[in-house]
């Protein structure tokens, strides 16, 4: 039988040799990375004979008193029962005690195992049996501990090699498709609009293979590099720690296994990982929360992010403010802003666009009864299934799409934005729902959109993220549905006068268009059938076509005037004609790209690679520099694609505007707030006056005490104010430009 690979070496050896002789440069010892890397500024000497009297009289051992240093302020009566082997370098230690939480250890090293580390000043360290190659700052607390060790070709969770090592082992993370052609190379600072461009363009070899260089760039080859443990770090209770790098004010307890990651955190964002966790191959960062039972293998977790009660994170990236708790998430990709929180969902293969929300029972993506695990899923922001949804690769769906509960057998394709999609079972067929939300939901629609700005913690905010649901990206989708709902009805018309023959699809739309212009009431008269929404015989029905027309073409209106008055009220407009001057002369809608949850004109993206195919950006940083000068663009771009939108769908040259027609967009703004303002009083409301909502409780008082007063609820208030000083700008703003 196979024997185990356990080596027999000289005593004299522990502690020593930790870079091997061949990967040594010319002149270097074993400890040069070491220097390099401690920025204590400590001074250390070596021992006096009475401080090797007291250790050796405390029962500490080492193989060579004269390879332990020590700061001047050193105490050898705080150092207890230790096993030294190699250099060890430890500061200042003083007769006190550390207090976290309701814990209070006396500052010293006692009963542990200590290889080759530095240490700061005032540590606790008590009762860790092998503690090898770290450097430990100031103030950290790190008891029972089985194993906190560091290898010397350690990577901390990044995706490089080091010397003498091959490319097989590299670590690749296998985002958005099972079959790993969309694989990316983690590194600690990865962006999620880096994951995203990373594994989008895969017919762009010279991209994909700059990207490859970029990170390769931001590290070194070179063997030998030591652990690290932040300053005011506490770690305890712990099983195996191995090459890990720690930030500061780090809390880590309980924690089963931890190998091969960095853990980002400090002042900006303090991470902590809890009871039960095994995490490898990974990369954390500030203010991320990780408790109780979480598996995480080859993943990101970007700022602010958490995993709770068993969660299992595999071969993902996970984007800033969003929680995953006890469900698999498998291969995907998922922008900031994502919610999880159930035992059974399961989430696959996917890329997330971020403000979305994932439902007990939910099963996005299967490859199982397909010919090869390959399948993607993608949805737009604000995705939200229901209930027990399941989903087949591939399926794709546009901005804030909702499905109702049910398994959805075949592909789904849903361009229509803000749409309820549901199964009508009896008739076997799909239905479509367009404008769901601003009919029916639009205390969440407004609320979610607040939230996800109030609940934003980045500290560095290289990527600008959008969180409002009328924003480049779902105008130009309700600018397709509109033409969808004219393509559909104009369709549906042509076949209920049993017209013979087959129209062009310009035909169609021209069609469709006058009779929803018109509001003709033959349109609720008929079948409005989609075409290529779903991968089945079955038929796919739009329902209140005509309602969710005008809405659309409502919300458009709304977006492209609210970007008009803030034209106006910037610039202190006070006639129509130097109004005209400020538009400019070309407006020209243009299309959109959610670059990570940062919206992106999509010819700046195409320039963006060719300057790196072109070697004008060289790097991660230039990469993120790039985002920022696009983050900085963005009002001005948003403002001008609003102004655009505005033009195209009201028919007016803005620049030419007279002042009737900007009264009348401006009165109807006014008139669209208020309707918004009143739809989030409503759509709240019913869970006050639904008979099967209030049936559970006895009396009014009682259902108040528990839901809170619908006229104090926060959000409502705030709306309504907000509607209060829009139409006061508003109206002084009219007054301004003589319209009133």
């Amino acid at each position: 039988m196979a024997e185990n690979t356990t080596r027999k070496s000289s005593i004299q050896s522990l502690g020593y040799n930790f870079i091997p002789t061949e990967f040594l440069p010319d002149g270097k010892d074993e400890y040069y990375l070491r220097k390099m890397q401690d920025k204590s500024g400590i001074d250390y000497r070596q021992l006096t004979a009475y401080e090797i009297e007291a250790l050796v009289k405390n029962r500490n051992t080492s193989d060579d008193w004269n390879k332990i240093l020590v700061s001047d302020a050193f105490n050898p009566e705080l150092v207890k029962n230790c096993k030294f082997f190699g250099l060890v370098r430890i500061g200042k230690l003083e007769p006190y005690c550390l207090e976290y939480s309701d814990l209070k250890f006396p500052v010293g090293l006692y009963n542990s195992t200590i290889i080759s580390c530095d240490f700061g000043d005032n540590v606790v360290i008590d009762n860790v049996n092998y503690l090898s190659h770290y450097i430990i700052g100031n103030e950290v607390i790190i008891v029972n501990v089985n194993e906190l060790a560091t290898t010397n070709h350690c990577k901390f969770g990044n995706g490089i090699i080091k010397d003498g090592e091959k490319e097989n082992i590299r670590i690749w993370m296998e985002i958005c498709n099972e079959n790993g052609g969309r694989s990316v190379i983690p590194f600690s600072g990865m962006l999620p609009g880096d994951a995203w461009l990373w594994s989008k363009y895969r017919n762009d070899d010279v991209l994909l293979q700059k990207f490859k260089e970029f990170t390769e760039q931001k590290f070194n080859t070179q063997r030998g590099y030591y652990g690290k443990v932040g300053d005011r770090t506490v770690i305890k209770n712990c099983s195996i720690i191995k090459d890990v790098w720690i930030g500061q004010d780090a809390y880590i307890k309980g924690a089963n296994k931890l190998k091969n990651l960095t853990i980002q955190s400090g002042p900006e964002g303090k991470t902590q990982i809890g009871e039960g966790c095994e995490l490898v191959n990974g990369i954390i960062n500030h203010g991320c929360r990780i408790f109780y039972g979480v598996k995480a293998v080859r993943f990101i977790m970007a700022s602010h992010s958490q995993l709770k009660y068993g969660a299992r994170l595999i071969n993902s990236y996970l984007g800033n403010n969003a929680t995953i708790s006890c469900c698999e998430v498998l291969n995907s990709l998922i922008f900031p802003a994502h919610e999880q929180h159930h035992n059974n969902s399961f989430l696959c293969a996917a890329v997330i666009m971020g403000q979305s929300n994932i439902p007990a029972g939910a099963t996005i993506g299967s490859n199982h009864n397909s010919r090869g695990a390959d399948g993607e899923i993608i949805a737009g922001r604000g995705f939200w299934p229901g209930l027990c949804v399941s989903l087949k690769h591939n399926s794709k769906f546009s901005s804030f799409t909702i499905l109702a509960k049910g398994s959805y057998a075949y592909e789904l394709n849903i361009p229509i934005p803000f749409s309820l999609v549901s199964i009508d079972e009896a008739k076997d067929r799909l239905i479509v729902m367009p404008g769901y939300w601003f009919m029916y939901n639009m205390y969440a629609l407004a609320r979610n959109a607040w939230k996800y700005v109030d609940r934003d913690k980045r500290h560095e905010r290289t990527q600008v993220l959008e969180y409002d649901f009328l924003a480049p990206d779902s105008v130009n989708e309700l600018f397709e549905a509109i033409q969808f709902m004219q393509l559909f009805t104009g369709k549906a018309f042509h076949h209920k006068l049993n017209n013979e023959g087959t129209l062009i699809k310009e035909e169609y739309i021209k069609i469709g268009r006058k009779l929803l212009e018109e509001q003709n009431e033959v349109i609720t008269d008929l079948e409005i059938i989609a075409d290529g929404f779903e991968n089945s015989k079955r038929k796919t029905i739009l329902t209140k076509v005509q309602r969710s027309y005008n809405l659309f073409k409502e919300m458009i209106y709304y977006y492209g005037c609210n970007h008009l008055i803030k034209l106006i009220e910037d610039a202190k407009v006070k006639s129509v004609q130097s109004l005209a001057e400020l538009v400019p002369a070309k407006l020209s809608r243009t299309l959109w790209l959610n670059v990570g949850g940062q919206l992106i004109p999509q010819n700046n993206v195409d320039a963006f690679r060719k300057k790196i195919r072109d070697n004008k950006i060289k790097s991660w940083d230039d990469v993120h520099y790039w985002y920022e000068q696009q983050g900085a663009k963005y009002a001005q771009q948003k403002s001008t694609h609003a102004l655009a939108s505005l033009e195209e769908i009201s028919g007016i040259q803005l620049k030419k505007m007279d002042a009737a027609q900007l009264k009348n967009l401006l009165t109807a703004t006014i008139a669209t707030k208020e309707w918004i303002t009143n739809a989030i009083y409503a759509s709240r409301a019913k869970d006050y006056t639904n008979p099967y909502r209030k049936m559970v409780y006895e009396t009014e008082e009682e259902m108040e005490k528990v839901l809170g007063s619908l006229e104090d609820n926060s959000f409502i208030k705030q709306q309504q104010e907000d509607f209060v000083a829009f139409k006061q700008k508003t109206n002084l703003l009219m007054r301004a430009l003589k319209l009133k």
